[in-house]
């Protein structure tokens, strides 16, 4: 049965509490226990209830609307990441916005406050060309959370990429591989999240006592699928050296790869390629990828829950966190044939 226009009286019926409490769990408060709160959620899906946003903005000063600011929509790991915050945002009656920068440092400037001229509770942003002067906290600015590793004075919620990509480069030295190229670096950028990519790759050589060669690391432009497959082919038409390729995206990675078998290379025989991201393409490439994986459902899940305690008068005055969330490296046919 369909209830339409059920009310907060309606869920607090049928789940056997008050209606403070329906308040409570609609709002993301946390002081309600995980019973209680999973009792009222089981009610509210049954009922289809639906805050009305209006009223909630007129009661509390909130929009229900939170901002999601990335570079570009069209990257398989953002949009992946996009659809799990959206389904997240749904849990809290919140309703997601999407926009993107193109790595515009101006554009990104705009964003922060907001999208779209909408008033919004909350962002969630992955700056790209901004410089940590420009992420300091401003009187009326919107509770954001930062994902990726670009430095400011706000929650931040990202893997460790410095170590993520220690253990692919690990992984790679671990076949007998000597001379790994990193595709992917962008200096032209301030994208710290290819800076601690290159930083975790640099280490694990020195860690092997494998020389560090200046010719084997191949900035990008972007990185996508056409970037990365340019990157091999100019290392190839340079005359460099290298049996293993790390990509510090799996879009690069998975271009690097039909460059390398359109050249004649046998995967992983020839070359062993690993990727990062763990997108969906790469498992279901020919050979499949390996890749860093990082868990994006915590990802989501701890920058949304950032923005729901700051909205509570006890988590206006806390101190920016870092919140780190594990990865795992997923070994696939681009690296063992046997898998």
């Amino acid at each position: 049965m369909t209830f339409v226009g059920a009310s907060l009286k309606d869920v607090a019926e049928r789940a056997g509490v008050s209606v403070r409490t329906v308040s409570n769990v609609v709002n993301d408060f946390p002081m309600v226990a995980a019973d209680t709160r999973a009792r009222v959620q089981r009610a509210i899906d049954e009922l289809q209830y639906r805050p009305n946003a209006a009223a909630r903005s007129l009661r509390g000063g909130r929009s229900g609307l939170v901002a999601l600011v990335i570079p570009e929509i069209a990257s398989p790991y953002f949009g992946e990441l996009a659809a799990l915050l959206t389904r997240g945002a749904q849990a809290r009656s919140w309703t997601l916005l999407v926009d993107q920068t193109d790595g515009d440092a101006d554009r990104e400037r705009r964003l922060f406050d907001g999208v779209r001229g909408q008033v919004v509770d909350g962002l969630i942003i992955s700056p790209w060309a901004v410089s940590p002067d420009d992420l300091l906290p401003r009187p009326g600015r919107p509770p954001l959370v930062l994902i990726g590793e670009q430095d400011g004075q706000f929650d931040h919620v990202a893997i460790d990429n410095v170590a993520a990509a220690a253990d692919a480069t690990r992984h790679l030295i671990g076949l007998g591989r000597t001379r790994i190229a990193a595709i992917g670096p962008q200096p032209h950028l301030a994208n710290g999240t290819a800076a601690h990519r290159l930083t975790g790759y640099r280490a694990a050589l020195a860690e092997a006592g494998l020389p560090h060669d200046p010719a084997l690391e191949v900035p990008v432009r972007a990185l996508h699928r056409a970037d990365g497959a340019a990157a091999l082919e100019g290392l190839r038409a340079a005359g460099v050296a290298f049996d293993a390729v790390f990509c510090f995206t799996d879009q690069l990675a998975l271009g690097a790869q039909r460059a390398a078998l359109r050249a004649g290379l046998r995967i992983p025989r020839d070359l062993a390629v690993t990727g990062f991201d763990d997108i969906e393409d790469g498992r279901y490439a020919t050979p499949s990828l390996t890749t860093i994986a990082p868990d994006k459902a915590a990802i989501a899940e701890q920058a949304l829950r950032c923005i729901a305690e700051r909205l509570t008068p006890a988590g206006a005055g806390l101190p920016p966190r870092r919140i780190t969330v594990a990865h795992r490296l997923e070994v696939r046919e681009s690296t063992d044939p046997s898998r």
